[in-house]
């Protein structure tokens, strides 16, 4: 079975560019989108409820912004939403959804920059990192299948981005965020596609300005990450730059289809 992460840049936007075409030939069991940027009425009715999928949308409190989509061949048998803060909440970043054996976490985490580029939003970012690690650290130690996939809005080492010298002082690369990585990865989350594939080159994102994904001059900053639990049972994960319309492309694990029973 597959399960995929994409931050969409606008859900109504990439309709437009093809998004269910691609849907229908991802071969996807479970697919989490990230900045929906829509309520769930604002969507057209065919993104909304395609056929032979089930889907569940969480809008953020302001307009236009944020919001996190999840797609799915079956009926999660538990879903929630929310890390019981009220002004990350706000923000409409999480599902939690339970299929089987198997909780798969879709996130859009924040930003640290504030509306001027001032890295004013670094302490909201840090804290949604920390409430979300203590939410699943009983699942991790109890040995619970768990993956993490989302917008992690950071490039956890120098390998994963293309220019880390120039960087080092911008957010998404800074150390406090970078630490923040580190915490999870020391705790004994697995960064899957780092699992499978130490080379350099790939990244999930690129600024919009002209010739830059040409180039390839971007960020890996998607990730799935497992729990040891859950890691015994992927068997591929994927970055896929080939797939367009927004400025993320799609990331992916493969697992065993027992990894639900």
């Amino acid at each position: 079975m597959r399960v995929v992460s994409w931050n969409v840049n606008g859900l109504r936007s990439i309709h437009r560019k093809g998004f269910l075409p691609w849907l229908s030939k991802a071969r996807a069991d479970i697919v989490g989108l990230q900045e929906v940027r829509a309520r769930v009425e604002q969507l057209p009715a065919e993104v909304r409820a395609p056929r032979r999928w089930k889907t569940h949308f969480v809008a953020a409190e302001r307009p236009g912004y944020s919001g996190v989509g999840l797609f799915s061949r079956h009926e999660p048998e538990e879903l929630t939403t929310t890390l019981d803060a009220p002004e990350l909440d706000a923000e409409g970043r999480l599902q939690f959804a339970r299929f089987g054996k198997l909780t798969v976490v879709n996130g859009y985490f924040p930003n640290g920059n504030g509306k001027d580029r001032d890295l004013s939003r670094i302490p909201f970012k840090l804290d949604f990192y920390r409430r979300l690690f203590a939410r699943l650290e009983k699942p991790l130690r109890d040995r619970e299948r768990v993956l993490v996939m989302g917008d992690f809005n950071t490039a956890h080492r120098d390998i994963d981005l293309a220019r880390p010298r120039e960087n080092r002082e911008t957010s998404g690369f800074r150390p406090e965020e970078r630490e923040e990585f580190d915490r999870w990865i020391r705790a004994g989350w697995v960064d899957t596609f780092r699992h499978f594939n130490s080379a350099g080159g790939h990244y999930s994102w690129w600024s919009q300005r002209a010739g830059v994904r040409e180039k390839n001059i971007g960020w890996r900053i998607d990730y799935v990450l497992a729990t040891p639990a859950a890691l015994g049972y992927v068997r591929k994960a994927a970055v896929h730059p080939d797939v367009h319309g927004s400025d993320h492309c799609p990331v992916s694990v493969d697992l065993d289809p027992s990894v639900l029973t």
